[in-house]
């Protein structure tokens, strides 16, 4: 078994907890965009941003890869940024990944009204080979992506 390093290492461990996801199967292009989304934010806000996202009634801004990405009015109140998009699969993954830092923190004793998302990054894992089956005994290869997401929360002073 491998194992699994952060790639953080000067925060103070007495008042953060962390949690990663590895080898999930999203898109690393969305999962950047929306661990830039909900770094800095509140863990409560953050859940509640993502599951406004699964359920698309909020979009998650694309600042990197925004080409021939739509835009929306809605995305541009709230960030400033009018391109974006709805990933359904990506935020309800991640949002597994923040109920799990959560879980941390309440192991941890900490106050997790006061948790804020110091660290989220995404990094792209291998890719998984498939085949695609084509006419008359053909076929093209498809990969499927992979995806490690970290996310550290950390305790803000009262």
């Amino acid at each position: 078994m491998p194992e699994w390093g952060y790639s953080t290492a000067h925060m103070d461990p007495e008042r953060m907890a962390r949690a990663s996801g590895r080898d999930l199967h999203i898109s690393p292009k969305e999962a950047r965009e929306i661990c830039e989304a909900i770094r800095d934010m509140q863990l409560d806000t953050a859940m509640k941003y993502l599951e406004r996202v699964t359920q698309k009634k909020e979009g998650v801004p694309y600042r990197r890869f925004k080409k021939n990405v739509p835009h929306h009015p809605e995305i541009a109140d709230r960030f400033g940024i009018p391109s974006g998009r709805y990933p359904v699969k990506a935020s309800s993954e991640i949002l597994n990944v923040l109920k799990n830092a959560k879980a941390n923190a309440e192991n941890k004793g900490l106050d997790t009204e006061r948790l804020k998302i110091s660290h989220a990054c995404a990094q792209a894992a291998m890719r998984m080979k498939n085949y695609v089956q084509r006419a008359f005994g053909r076929s093209t290869p498809y990969n499927h992506p992979l995806t490690h997401v970290e996310i550290i929360v950390e305790e803000i002073g009262a």
